[in-house]
């Protein structure tokens, strides 16, 4: 599958904006200056965008062409609301199970975490704008297809969905290895979200902080951590064995 979703140049970018494209990163030069990226600048202002500032050289790497210091990734696919996801999700006869995702950064982690999400019965999944892998054609295709059957949710961030929850009568619980409760010791037979964290940091303690409880999986061999798309399989099955 070639990616499609990557855009270059400034003009075509402020195109974007301008016609609601949904954009999932923008990559700017460090130091980029002129008038048309003043004028990029302009449309910029007030959004909500994923933002970095690199090298040359990563926006090189990202586009084959005349990229005038500026690069975009272009969601292939639209976010759904908060709010209706879990309210749809509240009329159906099984428990609502949600996934919320703190920061995942491999794009092909995260459409393995997709595909995995959907076969399970997610209703849907939660990640931040800022901070997160964007979906790109690796994630689409990783994910077989399923990106495009679950709902995936943006919100500022993943703080603003947890309370929602809570305040919505789902139970958070938190996949983390600083605790000593097995993911086999906990109901998730009731509405429940589960939080992901970043493959390298784990949940942020901000995060950890406010969920209703945390559970690990019993690791075995010599190494202590596993890859977040497989701890999530793994957590995910455990709440379908449960509601079976």
């Amino acid at each position: 599958m070639t990616d499609t979703t990557t855009i270059f140049g400034i003009r075509a970018v402020i195109e974007a904006i301008q016609n609601n494209k949904t954009i999932d990163k923008i990559f700017i030069q460090k130091g980029l200056s002129g008038h048309l990226f003043q004028e990029l600048q302009r449309h910029l202002h007030g959004g909500e965008y994923n933002i970095s500032y690199v090298p040359i050289e990563k926006l090189n790497r990202l586009a084959k062409g005349n990229h005038q210091g500026v690069v975009a990734k272009i969601s292939p696919v639209a976010f759904a609301d908060l709010e209706e996801v879990v309210l749809k999700a509240q009329e159906q006869e099984t428990a609502p199970l949600f996934l919320l995702l703190d920061q995942i950064d491999d794009v092909r982690n995260f459409g393995a975490i997709i595909r995995t999400a959907e076969c399970c019965g997610v209703n849907g999944i939660v990640v931040q704008k800022k901070g997160g892998a964007p979906i790109t054609a690796d994630t689409v295709k990783t994910s077989a297809g399923a990106i495009f059957n679950v709902p995936i949710i943006k919100v500022d961030h993943i703080k603003d969905a947890i309370y929602y929850m809570q305040a919505s009568g789902i139970k958070v619980v938190a996949a983390t290895e600083k605790t000593e409760d097995l993911i086999y010791s906990k109901d998730l037979s009731e509405p429940v979200a589960l939080v992901m964290g970043n493959e390298g940091k784990g949940i942020s303690p901000s995060v950890l902080k406010i969920v209703d409880e945390k559970a690990k999986l019993p690791l075995q061999g010599s190494i202590g951590s596993l890859n977040v798309s497989v701890a999530c399989g793994a957590f995910l099955y455990e709440a379908v064995r449960q509601r079976l």
